[in-house]
């Protein structure tokens, strides 16, 4: 085996030595279907990273490896990376030849990035026995070189303040100390698509969001309360879905002005089913949205109990009109556990602004919390709802998010 020594090299200049390894779990329990899930994912970060400058994406035995040309590329493109659904962890650091002359050079850079440390260890892993020392011998026999050449670090096995990892694959050795967490989930586009109907609230962006988690692709369908109110929730909305948009899953945002449907309902139907009746007219329109756009399953953020028109009942009387599943991914989960999930996301600040939009807009003194579907569709005959779809079709308003 040639020794190869990088000693004089200055690892800044060269291209291409600067790695984010992409690790992922769920997509690689997926058998014969893993080849598509791998290729979905990879398209997905090419998609995140294009605008870095150089940035190469490529597998490397079950992992993604994105290749840059600085340091500070790669932090970038952890940041962007670890936030695309599929992600369980990113991986920053170097890759050079399989040489223990050069790893041990190239792990006092990757080590000096992790300062300020007192201990560390050596976690070494080997892909195949193409190279010639295991696992446990690369790691002795680097832990033993750094400590030779930096005194005062101390080895320890045990709860080290830094762990050098130094992964054998496929003819080269991958060194790292720094990972973060993460969105794990399927990569955007595995699992069709899907309309949510987002509102500038807590609960519907957490619930967007884990449909992306899932792999959906979104089309949020927004509903304003214009012309009754401003169109300051337009707005909001549209800064939550740039927030979401680095998760990768959604592909469009669309409008409805609804005020002015829910000035008729208020008039025509009894004050305290007000509310069931938005309700249903909004999941009639994202029917007619899943139709246009292909999708396969409506979205909400409905919490069981939260809300009168979230019991059982009202929920039954809703669904009654959807011609698609309705998914409720918050159906068991509290308010604080959506607040902190939000905050998680990043659409926490937005959500909690006082904005003027359609929930809170004609809502009755006692809306009905066990409404009877019989009841509802009798007066629904009486109502021009075929009428008020298509004035909303003919006005929605679409935006691609690209």
């Amino acid at each position: 085996m040639t020794v190869v020594s990088l000693k004089a090299m200055n690892p800044k200049h060269r291209g291409y030595h600067f790695i984010c390894l992409v690790h992922y779990h769920e997509v690689g329990l997926k058998g014969r279907n893993r080849f598509n899930f791998e290729r979905k994912l990879k398209e997905n970060i090419e998609a995140g990273v294009s605008l870095i400058a150089g940035a190469c994406v490529s597998r490397i035995s079950g992992r993604l490896l994105i290749a840059v040309d600085t340091w500070d590329d790669v932090l970038r493109v952890s940041e962007i990376a670890r936030k695309i659904p599929g992600v369980v962890r990113c991986s920053c650091g170097l890759i050079t030849v399989q040489d223990l002359d050069a790893i041990g050079t190239e792990a006092l850079w990757v080590l000096e990035q992790a300062e300020p440390y007192k201990s560390f260890k050596v976690e070494s892993r080997r892909a195949n026995t193409s190279f010639p020392f295991t696992s446990m011998e690369v790691s002795r026999i680097v832990g033993s070189w750094i400590s030779d050449q930096l005194p005062e670090k101390t080895v320890k096995m045990v709860d080290p303040d830094v762990k050098l990892h130094v992964e054998l694959i496929e003819g080269s050795a991958i060194l790292y100390t720094h990972t973060v967490k993460g969105m794990g989930g399927l990569p955007a586009g595995t699992s069709g698509r899907v309309v949510s109907l987002l509102s500038t609230g807590f609960d519907s962006p957490v619930a967007t969001w884990r449909l992306m988690k899932r792999g959906a692709l979104v089309t949020a369908l927004h509903f304003s309360g214009r012309p009754e109110t401003s169109d300051a929730s337009e707005h909001l909305v549209r800064k939550i879905v740039e927030v979401l948009k680095p998760y990768g899953g959604i592909e469009r945002l669309c409008i409805v002005a609804f005020g002015s449907f829910q000035r008729e309902i208020a008039q025509l139907v009894p004050p305290e089913l007000r509310v069931i009746f938005y309700r249903r007219l909004m999941v009639l329109a994202a029917n007619r949205v899943a139709d246009l756009f292909n999708a396969r399953a409506l979205v909400t953020g409905e919490s069981l109990g939260q809300v009168a028109s979230q019991t059982l009942d009202n929920i039954r009387v809703v669904d009654a009109v959807a011609l698609y599943p309705v998914l409720r991914p918050l159906i068991g989960s509290d308010k604080q556990e959506i607040i902190d999930e939000a905050s998680k996301i990043g659409t926490y600040e937005l959500s909690a602004q006082k904005r003027e939009d359609c929930c809170t807009l004609f809502m009755p003194r006692n809306p009905q919390t066990h409404a009877k579907l019989e009841t509802v569709e009798a007066i629904a005959r009486d109502l021009p709802i075929q009428l008020w779809l298509e004035q909303i079709m003919d006005s929605i308003e679409s935006f691609e998010i690209r």
